[in-house]
């Protein structure tokens, strides 16, 4: 990382714009700075076969490293309070739907781990020792676990564990990519939570480099997909344009090609044709918000879900405040507001019957709503 000097610390003889080196002092580090929250871990492939393991406690960089030869176990110090399995390889593969299995799906989360486990435990998705607790049914998180909240890193590490445990029962986690995995590993760190710029400098690391390629969960990242179908549902955060319609018939493509993507530069991303329309800020399946602003009517939105042999289309990214169904029950919002830290829910499909469940574990029939709050965050 670069320190930014202050306009009063270059050769110039004095400064010309006090209340100007008043304000880039600020941000040059003079003002008072909060305590580092512990932070960790972050895990890297390292030579001869081994695994790094980094993380912050109480201030101070704590390493470990340990032989990962059929995989590995990591003991918590401080951050995720849970040993870590980390397994020889990460699979990419996505698990069918089993007869009769269930669906459960949030999106959204932005850091909030300890509300989310709240959300996961009160609805039987998780036990108290935050353990799979769904046998054969399958969770979907549908993008955005990065940026805003300051539990980032426990919240991808839970997904992760929970992946492994779920897969042993039969059962299966997803995470999708959202708009804010890629914006995060393209460098673009506008809503990125103080915390990690500290812990980022501590480290001595760029805050998008900790998720590279030689770490375990940036490894992971590379081959989550940003869009899945799992019986005549689909998952994805933003939603589908109608001109984008051929990137779900041709979803496996797709979502190579995002994989392929991340970490890529942002610009180097909008010049190429082949990956402009994945990033478009308007119409790419991660920022889509066209079910919702008026773009498209109820009967468009019909229309679109029968051309793809769809149910439902099930999205996040716009924030409505609860799971709610759009469009006569063709498109289901799923971005309840988990980002503030204040609530949340979770869509559940059990056949063709959905219902959403509380943050005090009661169950309840989704809304039909036509209108949504102007959130654009």
């Amino acid at each position: 990382m670069t320190t930014r000097l202050s306009p009063c610390r270059r050769r110039a003889p004095r400064c010309l714009l006090p209340m100007l080196c008043m304000a880039f002092a600020a941000t040059a580090g003079d003002a008072p700075q909060a305590a580092v929250a512990d932070d960790g871990p972050y895990v890297f492939h390292a030579a001869g076969k081994r695994l790094e393991a980094l993380w912050v406690c109480a201030g101070k960089v704590v390493r470990e490293t340990r032989r990962a030869r059929g995989g590995a176990t990591i003991q918590p110090r401080c951050g995720y309070p849970h040993a870590l399995a980390i397994p020889a390889r990460i699979e990419a593969a996505q698990a069918p739907l089993p007869p009769g299995a269930r669906i459960v799906a949030l999106s959204d989360i932005h850091g909030q781990y300890a509300l989310m486990v709240r959300l996961l435990r009160a609805n039987g998705v998780i036990d108290a020792h935050d353990r799979w607790q769904l046998g054969r049914d399958q969770l979907v998180v549908a993008g955005d676990v990065f940026d805003r909240g300051p539990q980032v890193t426990e919240a991808l590490w839970l997904l992760f564990q929970l992946q492994q445990q779920a897969a042993k029962a039969g059962g299966a986690v997803h995470f999708l990519l959202g708009n804010h995995e890629t914006m995060v590993l393209y460098d673009d760190l506008r809503y990125l939570n103080p915390n990690y710029v500290q812990v980022a400098g501590l480290l001595g690391r760029p805050y998008p480099s900790l998720y590279g390629p030689d770490s375990v969960l940036g490894e992971w990242l590379r081959t989550r997909p940003a869009m899945l179908r799992l019986g005549d549902t689909l998952f994805l955060h933003g939603g589908i344009a109608p001109e984008n319609i051929g990137l779900v018939q041709a979803m496996d493509a797709t979502n190579a090609a995002y994989d392929r993507s991340l970490g890529m530069p942002k610009a180097q991303l909008k010049a190429d044709p082949a990956s402009a329309r994945l990033y478009d800020g308007k119409t790419s399946p991660i920022w889509y918000r066209g079910y919702f602003n008026g773009q498209l009517t109820t009967q468009e939105v019909g229309a679109l879900a029968d051309t793809l042999g769809l149910a439902r289309i099930v999205v996040g990214h716009t924030t409505i405040g609860e799971v709610a169904s759009f469009h006569d029950g063709r498109v289901i919002a799923i971005d309840s507001s988990i980002k503030r830290g204040k609530s949340g829910q979770l869509l559940f499909i059990e056949g063709g019957k959905l219902s959403r469940g509380l943050l005090d574990g009661r169950r309840e029939p989704l809304p039909a709503l036509r209108d949504v709050p102007d959130d654009k965050e």
